[in-house]
């Protein structure tokens, strides 16, 4: 049964909100019934399902409930027939009070769609309470004295019913003395007074007893009794007196119970009995009596209960002050509620907007109304938020404030707010009330990507694989979502010589550079493009950065030799004097290297000669040098390999053949011996040709390759600033004087002339000596050792 009723509970209380939602779906009209109280349960009241026009049967499919305003079961509706019942009896005094008319609002809700109907139910009353007074006797003490006519105060009766079932007359048990005389209030109420119409004798009736009879208009009439003991005095001739008719006091709210509010005191010129006075509330509502007392004797006014400002601010109490004589003498006291800081304010939120963007200047957040409950200062309040915050509160209208962004607030330095409002009174104390808003700052494209460099620098190197993975530019952005989503791309580069798109490629997505093809460092050894970052915002935004790609060096080129050529159709010979001293300088081999660095550092080895020994090569500049005297036993010709190889890893190299023919003298013509001869079928020429022919063919490689390597080492110096490019100065060498220095193969400056001197006579070659210190010779056997001493300190290689 308890998880029964438990359940009913809450399908009402979910239907109750179901209720409240609909009330702003429900029609401005409602549907007005009437019953009278006290109705028997199951009386009906109207068919509910006709007057809105529904069928029985939509009823009970769309589960149809009729719910009362209070959430009381006061009616139900019968699925079968439509027809709304009452549910229990109905008390109009219970359920309205003196509230005329008594008005019952219900709703009857349909479901599956859900729908509301307002309905209002008038309760009607009936004379179903009789009047009643207060007290159950009322004493009047009366002086014998008192003259015809005068009047006296009767406490009225109290009937609950309202219109013509309420209280109408008063009437008095038969006697001879007294009547009722009906006196109008004003505010619709009546209280009856006692009349005298004939003059009372104490010695003949000391006290007389009536019956006090109220009477209600309803049909038929009810009625209600009290006793009136009337009491004859002696002559009393002066009635009481308050110094005052209208008495103030102000109580705090907060007042405890049963502490003193004020002492009413009136005064009365009789002796004893008659100067005795007796203190009483008079014409008093019950609420008053509920919430004041007073001491007869005293005249002292306590607190019964509670006080409340906000419900009644001020209590209106009339006082009686009778004395033994049964004279009175009314005053009013008023009693003035202090209002007392009790009450916290209390924050109603109209409208909150939680996400605002982040470029937004003055945007409203939230509109709200304040209310204290408290009087004064004590209902002044004050709002304030947070001092840190790019918020400011403005009063709109009255009570209603509005919490607005001061500037337009960046996500990226801060993304979410949350504001504390505090609304406090200026009570004493004072009381506060705390709302907490929480606001976040939607992201807008205002940050473009950033690189983590402005420029990048990478290596490769050469003769790489074709989509080779050569490095990664990235950038960040501080936005968020697709804002913050970077692509990335290749930017157009206006003076390249090679298009961009054939040398690197990039990923969109994450930035990685690939290399497309196969990359040459003689052919290219750097070059530079820019990489743009945008993001995905609207409009997109976008940055740049440098990327320069230096091409790394490998050992791919084998050395080259200039000097001397071996594609010539005859082969070169190079004449040495028999009278040659040792370290003689032969000739000079002359090889280049395409690649750079230690790959390019050439070294010379004599891989063979016709005679070990006689003849040396230099290791780092390639001269061929004798190494030692030359002497009549050595044969003419000499044939000689020399090896060039470079310091690469793994090394590379070429090899030269040099033919030395030893001659006795320059100034003797130069004849092939017969049998050097016999092989050879072409004839011999005259010396001179083969002289002339020779000394042009040198002159000219030699020129040649002077030319070759200077531009190579221009090509070096300005390979930052022009990538792939050589310029070659303009201008000529003298033709007598030719320098070689700096090509990375050569250690020393050498120079070299030629003459050709003609005439009729024998022609003569002289080839002068290179400038460089000249060894005294002292004589033969130290001769022989200097030039052991020379060969060692020059570096010779000899075979």
């Amino acid at each position: 049964m308890e998880i029964r009723g438990a359940l009913v509970l809450r399908k009402r209380q979910v239907l109750i909100i179901f209720v409240l939602l609909g009330l702003s779906q429900a029609g401005p009209e409602s549907v007005r019934y009437s019953v009278a109280e006290e109705t028997e349960i199951g009386s009906f009241v109207a068919n509910l399902a006709r007057d809105l026009g529904l069928g029985v049967e939509e009823l009970s499919s769309r589960e149809a409930r009729v719910v009362c305003d209070d959430n009381e079961k006061h009616l139900h509706i019968d699925l079968l027939t439509g027809d709304l019942l009452v549910n229990e009896k109905l008390d109009r005094e219970e359920l309205c009070d003196s509230t005329e008319p008594c008005v019952l609002h219900f709703q009857m809700v349909l479901e599956n769609p859900l729908q509301f109907f307002r309905a209002e139910l008038h309760i009607k009353d009936i004379n179903d309470h009789s009047p009643t007074f207060l007290d159950k006797e009322i004493v009047i003490k009366i002086s014998e004295s008192t003259i015809i006519g005068t009047t006296f105060l009767m406490e009225s009766a109290q009937d609950l019913d309202v219109g013509s079932n309420s209280l109408q007359n008063y009437t008095v048990s038969p006697n001879s003395h007294f009547h009722i005389k009906i006196q109008d209030s004003g505010d619709g109420k009546i209280y009856p007074e006692l009349v005298l119409h004939r003059a009372l004798d104490h010695e003949e009736e000391p006290e007389l007893r009536l019956t006090l009879i109220a009477l209600d208009g309803g049909s038929p009439p009810r009625s209600g009794t009290t006793l009136v003991l009337i009491k004859v005095l002696d002559i009393n001739d002066n009635a009481p007196e308050f110094p005052q008719r209208l008495y103030e006091v102000q109580v705090l709210e907060d007042t405890p119970v049963g502490s003193w509010i004020i002492t009413i005191s009136a005064k009365d010129l009789d002796a004893g009995n008659y100067g005795k006075i007796s203190y009483t509330f008079f014409h008093a509502s019950e609420d008053i009596r509920k919430t004041f007392e007073i001491n007869p004797p005293s005249g002292e006014v306590h607190l019964r209960s509670h006080l409340d400002f906000e419900a009644i601010q001020s209590h209106i109490i009339n006082i009686q002050a009778t004395d033994g004589g049964g004279l009175s003498e009314e005053c009013t006291l008023l009693v003035k509620v202090i209002d007392i800081n009790d009450n916290p304010p209390e924050v109603t939120m109209s409208s909150i907007t939680k996400i605002i963007p982040e470029n937004a200047s003055e945007t409203l957040v939230a509109l709200f109304s304040v209310r204290d409950q408290d009087s004064g200062e004590n209902g002044r309040v004050v709002c304030s938020i947070q001092d840190d915050l790019p918020f400011f509160l403005k009063r709109t209208f009255k009570n209603f404030f509005t919490l607005v962004a001061e500037k337009a607030l960046d996500r990226e330095e801060r993304a979410e707010y949350n504001i504390t409002i505090t609304v406090t009174d200026m009570g004493t104390p004072r009381l506060k009330t705390e709302h907490n808003i929480t606001v976040l700052v939607s992201d807008v494209n205002d940050n473009a990507p950033a690189f983590t460099q402005t420029s990048y620098t990478l290596s490769v190197r050469e003769n790489n694989s074709p989509a080779l993975h050569i490095g990664s530019v990235r950038a960040t952005d501080r936005d968020e979502g697709a804002n913050a989503q970077v692509t990335y791309s290749l930017l157009p580069t206006l003076d390249a010589h090679v298009p961009l798109a054939s040398l690197v490629s990039i990923n969109p997505d994450n930035g990685h550079l690939f290399a497309l093809r196969s990359l040459d460092y003689e052919a290219l050894r750097a070059f530079e493009f820019r990489v743009g970052a945008a993001d995905r915002g609207s409009p997109a935004l976008s940055s740049q950065a440098l990327v320069r790609v230096l091409v790394v060096d490998d050992n791919d080129n084998a050395p080259f030799v200039l000097y001397p050529l071996q594609n010539a159709s005859a082969p070169c010979t190079e004449l040495v004097p028999r009278a040659a001293e040792a370290g003689y300088l032969v000739t000079k081999v002359v090889a280049v290297d395409g690649d750079s660095g230690q790959n390019a550092w050439l070294s010379y080895q004599l891989l063979k000669a016709t005679e070990p020994g006689l003849f040396g090569v230099w290791a780092h500049n390639g001269e061929v040098r004798t190494a030692r005297l030359l002497s009549e036993r050595d044969a003419a010709k000499h044939r000689l390999v020399v090896l060039v190889k470079d310091n690469g890893e793994p090394p590379l190299s070429a090899s030269v053949t040099l033919h030395v023919l030893l001659v006795d003298g320059f100034s003797q013509p130069y004849l092939p011996a017969p049998e050097a001869e016999a092989a050879d079928a072409a004839p011999a020429a005259p010396l001179t040709v083969y002289l002339v022919v020779a000394l042009a063919s040198v002159s000219s490689l030699f020129v040649f390759s002077v030319l070759v390597f200077v531009a190579v080492r221009l090509c070096r110096r300005g390979g930052a600033a022009s990538v792939g490019r050589c310029s070659v100065p303009e201008g000529h060498f003298p033709g007598h004087l030719v320098d070689v220095s700096g090509t990375g193969t050569l250690s020393q400056s050498y120079q070299y002339e030629v003459c050709l001197m003609g005439g009729t006579g024998t022609n003569e070659f002289k080839f002068l000596k290179p400038i460089i210190p000249n060894l005294p010779v002292q004589d033969t056997g130290r001769h022989i050792g200097e030039n052991e001493n020379f060969r060692n300190s020059f570096g010779f290689n000899i075979q």
